[in-house]
């Protein structure tokens, strides 16, 4: 699932080389992350659980519990991802709502396919 362009003009835009960690389970979490080019596999243990490509976001659930990262995130290809830190998700929480739907729709799949 896709956000809409609400971050079309993120200014922060984080770099990563195919096969580097972007988080690994366990960690705090600080941010979730949209992608803007590539593709960053979501992995529990060694099994890829999911694949998330562009303008896909994922690490949003540590940001709504403020718990640990339940995933390591490895990007497959180079990647750009737009880190969205937890003062601009609650403003977009507040202010967009089709947002925390997207956001509330993208968690359940991933809840359903666990």
């Amino acid at each position: 699932m896709r956000l809409p362009n609400i971050f079309e003009k993120q200014a922060a835009v984080k770099t990563f080389r195919a096969g580097e960690m972007i988080f690994a389970t366990g960690e705090p979490a600080d941010c979730m992350y949209v992608v803007k080019s590539g593709r960053v596999d979501l992995c529990k243990g060694h099994e890829v659980i999911e694949s998330v490509g562009p303008e896909g976001f994922f690490g949003e659930l540590a940001l709504v519990d403020s718990g640990l990262r339940g995933a390591t995130a490895r990007a497959r290809t180079d990647c750009e991802l737009s880190p969205i830190n937890e003062n601009q998700f609650l403003f977009m929480v507040a202010e967009t709502p089709f947002f925390s739907l997207t956001v509330m729709r993208e968690m359940a799949v991933r809840l359903r396919r666990a």
